[in-house]
């Protein structure tokens, strides 16, 4: 049994669910808080009643639910965007000149990472299709290549996704108030006053440090997938084909059942609604620069796009059906990980923990331990988001204590966050299923992306 196969089986039989994982976190938590923060004076039964109400309390919290709605919006229409008929033309485009491994990972990968970079939702699907058809288009062409290898390359995109315009962090500390807001009951009135009211992206996104890791990832990991396609052994895949129906015609539409199926009022609304976009982003407030994108600007950019380019309600809706089951893992688990956080502020536990980072960091150790310690947590959080809600406050805590930069504390979460995904194996399930390939064959790949996207990171927050 090879190593990826044995590897594969134990994580398999340690691993539970990610739901599971919630609700085992969740309990570790309350034990936890319930031993380091006990207060002397209270007992044991009477602390495990608080720790339950601030459980309680966290699980429905009106802001976060709001930032639960707005990931599983940016997954489900990046999604919708990548079944339309354009991004669908534009991957048999690229297909069709595929002749060999060297080439098909290459192009896959830096396609899927440059995708991803804007949505991360539409870089996991639109990475899992364009493999997919490369795939196909070897069976059809009787080409051999390292399919397994070519599907990794698909899956490239959320080890990259944290640092572009959609990253669950980077798009909520852009939002006015919302550090803020999640330090309330954590820092005194004093040191929340002294937060910034956001962190742009020009700090973030599009800041030098950003830029350079963005670079050498478009650069480096494409080159690597590439010498690795040049030596690796290739068979002709064989997939199974399945012909989606095709529709059904329209007849005798009448009334108002004419909208669901005009082309002409479709598009007239998404041009109305990107003529809003472009017009926020040309007023923008030059004290802020870029600070107009926040995830209700995505996502509503995100929704003009999707109606424009599936070209009738009607398509976008079927579109939206066909999506939206990705979303479930947001939908349940992001309540849990609320409740986590909500016992952790309450109790004090942030602070135990922010206390603990700061005795064994400065201000050059900080950013490389806050990735090492993120892409660990990502094993058993695998959300950028869940995440966030969770250990977003120690950042913040830790950060100001220090006296280091919040943009890059908040960057330094981002890149550990997405680098183990390609060891945890929760969001590649859409590309396993869209691909037919299997965890343990697309996990000897993903782990040399891992190694080589951990040296890059690590070198440019050391760098700046």
């Amino acid at each position: 049994m090879s190593f990826s196969d044995k590897y594969a089986r134990a994580f398999k039989y340690i691993m539970p669910s990610p739901f599971s994982i919630a609700l085992v976190l969740t309990v570790l938590t309350f034990f936890i808080s319930l031993l380091l923060t006990r207060p002397i004076e209270s007992n044991v039964f009477s602390y495990s009643l608080d720790l339950l109400d601030y459980w309680a309390n966290g699980l429905w919290q009106d802001g976060l639910m709001v930032f639960a709605m707005q990931m599983m919006l940016i997954l489900v229409l990046g999604h919708v965007i990548a079944l339309s008929p354009m991004v669908n033309r534009l991957i048999n485009r690229l297909v069709s000149n595929i002749d060999n491994t060297a080439q098909a990972a290459f192009l896959v990968s830096i396609f899927t990472i440059v995708v991803a970079l804007f949505n991360w939702g539409l870089g996991l699907i639109f990475g899992a299709i364009f493999a997919r058809k490369v795939g196909e288009h070897a069976q059809k062409q009787n080409i051999k290549i390292n399919y397994p290898l070519v599907g990794a390359a698909g899956y490239i995109g959320l080890m990259v996704w944290h640092g572009g315009i959609s990253g669950s962090s980077l798009t909520k500390v852009a939002e006015p108030g919302h550090l803020k807001a999640l330090m309330q009951g954590i820092l005194s009135s004093d040191a929340i006053a002294e937060l910034p009211e956001q962190i742009t992206f020009s700090e973030t996104v599009f800041s030098s440090l950003n830029l350079t890791a963005t670079a050498l990832i478009i650069i480096i990991l494409p080159i690597v997938f590439y010498l690795i396609g040049k030596k690796t052994k290739v068979e002709v895949p064989q997939l199974n084909f399945s012909t989606p129906p095709a529709p059904k015609p329209i007849e005798n539409l009448r009334g108002a059942a004419r909208i669901d199926y005009s082309k002409l009022i479709a598009l007239s609304l998404a041009v109305v609604m990107l003529f809003w976009a472009i017009f926020t982003a040309f007023r923008q407030d030059v004290s802020a620069p870029l600070g107009f994108i926040t995830p209700n600007y995505l996502n509503f950019l995100l929704l003009a796009l999707g109606i424009l380019l599936h070209g009738s309600f009607n398509n976008f809706i079927h579109a939206v059906d066909q999506a939206i089951g990705g979303a479930a893992g947001i939908l349940i688990q992001f309540p849990f990980y609320f409740g986590i956080m909500g016992m952790m502020k309450d109790s004090g536990l942030i602070t135990e923990m922010s206390n603990f980072f700061i005795s064994i960091s400065n201000e050059t150790t900080y950013a490389p331990f806050t990735l090492i310690s993120a892409g660990i947590v990502n094993i058993f959080v695998p959300s950028g988001g869940g995440q966030w809600a969770v250990q977003g406050p120690i950042i913040i805590q830790s950060a100001q204590a220090l006296g280091v930069d919040f943009a890059k504390s908040v960057l330094a979460l981002a890149y550990g966050d997405q680098l183990t995904n390609m060891l945890q194996p929760f969001w590649a399930l859409p590309l396993l299923g869209i691909t037919g390939l299997k965890a343990k064959d697309i996990l000897p790949y993903s782990l040399i992306l891992m190694l080589v996207g951990s040296l890059i990171y690590l070198s440019v927050l050391l760098a700046f």
